[in-house]
């Protein structure tokens, strides 16, 4: 449970910063609804992460950098999902995406998932190493090496 002195604290931050970062998430979302997501999403993060902020000016950095993070992060992840009905069920039959699919399930497994995570479900590196308990170099590292299997197992199949 919070203290009532930071759920105080958060409340005036709502109250001070939710109109400035529901419009800098509108310039990063096509969606307003997404864009609420997105502030929503970075006030739970304030809450759950409860960060120390040296002054108000930290404060503010704090969460236009976390909201346009956020905001980024649903514009990736809408991208891949909003495709008319017709090319998605193209692209879900492309013989090259289910070559590249099977090649990506062909790579050792710890290059696999962190490829997989990264591509197809739209997660960040730090998310991804938060998620399997990695270091976010450790993932990026991974996440390179995976890509040059990757790309050797496709330069030797399309040969």
């Amino acid at each position: 449970m919070v203290p009532m002195d930071a759920k105080d604290t958060v409340c005036q931050m709502v109250e001070t910063y939710s109109a400035m970062l529901l419009r800098l998430a509108c310039t990063r979302l096509d969606s307003p609804a997404d864009a609420e997501d997105a502030v929503q999403e970075v006030f739970l993060k304030l809450l759950t992460t409860r960060p120390v902020f040296r002054d108000a000016g930290h404060e503010r950095a704090w969460l236009i950098r976390t909201t346009l993070h956020r905001a980024s992060d649903l514009r990736r992840s809408a991208a891949r999902r909003n495709l008319p009905l017709e090319e998605a069920a193209d692209a879900a039959l492309s013989e090259q995406d289910t070559t590249l699919l099977a090649a990506v399930r062909a790579l050792p497994e710890k290059y696999s998932s962190v490829i997989h995570l990264h591509y197809y479900e739209g997660y960040s590196i730090k998310e991804i190493a938060k998620m399997l308990g990695l270091p976010a170099a450790t993932v990026g590292t991974r996440l390179a090496r995976g890509r040059e299997r990757l790309r050797q197992v496709l330069k030797e199949e399309f040969v």
